[in-house]
């Protein structure tokens, strides 16, 4: 009687596959998270040798094809491991800087920026001034008010301006966070620019964002603004 060799056909293999994988392999399917494909790396092997298995003789299956297929399902099950590495150290880095914006809550830093708190009659700005000019200052409080305007003829380097908390009429103004700006023009009448600098406490420091904010009079910073942190003389 003469041998009859049966190709191995796409219903064969398939029927092949589900009997030595089980469910697990039936389950499968390209739409798996990462999870799943790194604990179906046996499944994959599985499927591998039961394909090798159910060849056609006449016709075999290449073998550097499946050589190929699990160097890059190894590739991929590592490249997975390397995410939940990195997603560890980002969840430390992530805490590592919660710690740190903890430590400076009540702490007196120096940030850039233009509002600064008004206590006890004193608020201070830090300006830089690249070169003589005559400046004028304008003061306003949260609601955008002016409280203050003065001129003032102003020397190269960086120099404080503190603020008594009383406008033009001699009327205290309440404690609470007020804006600077600065405008000022060189003997030519060329317009000059004139960074302003605030120290002033951290009030609060939230951890929902990341990286998180600080708050430092009524305005929010990242830790990377703190030029530096000056001791109270309170």
């Amino acid at each position: 009687m003469a041998t009859t060799i049966i190709p191995a056909t796409t219903s064969n293999v398939t029927s092949a596959i589900t009997s030595a994988t089980g469910a697990s392999a039936t389950s499968a399917s390209p739409g798996v998270d990462g999870k799943s494909i790194a604990s179906n790396f046996q499944t994959f092997l599985q499927l591998l040798t039961t394909q090798l298995k159910h060849q056609n003789p006449l016709d075999p299956l290449d073998t550097n094809q499946f050589t190929a297929q699990l160097v890059q399902f190894a590739q991929v099950e590592q490249q997975l491991k390397s995410n939940d590495q990195l997603a560890k150290l980002v969840a430390l880095e992530q805490t590592a800087q919660s710690s740190y914006a903890l430590a400076f809550v009540g702490q007196t830093v120096a940030v850039d920026g233009a509002t600064a708190p008004l206590a006890n009659g004193r608020a201070v700005w830090n300006l830089s001034v690249s070169k003589p000019a005559v400046a004028t200052v304008n003061l306003k409080n949260t609601s955008g008010q002016t409280v203050y305007t003065g001129s003032f003829g102003m020397s190269p380097g960086q120099q404080p301006f503190v603020w008594d908390g009383k406008d033009a009429s001699g009327l205290q103004w309440p404690d609470g966070n007020y804006t600077i700006s600065v405008t000022a023009a060189d003997a030519n009448g060329q317009p000059v620019a004139i960074p302003t600098e605030i120290e002033a406490p951290v009030d609060a420091a939230d951890l929902r964002q990341s990286p998180p904010l600080l708050t430092i009079a009524g305005e929010q910073y990242t830790l990377d603004k703190i030029k530096r942190v000056v001791r109270s003389t309170h």
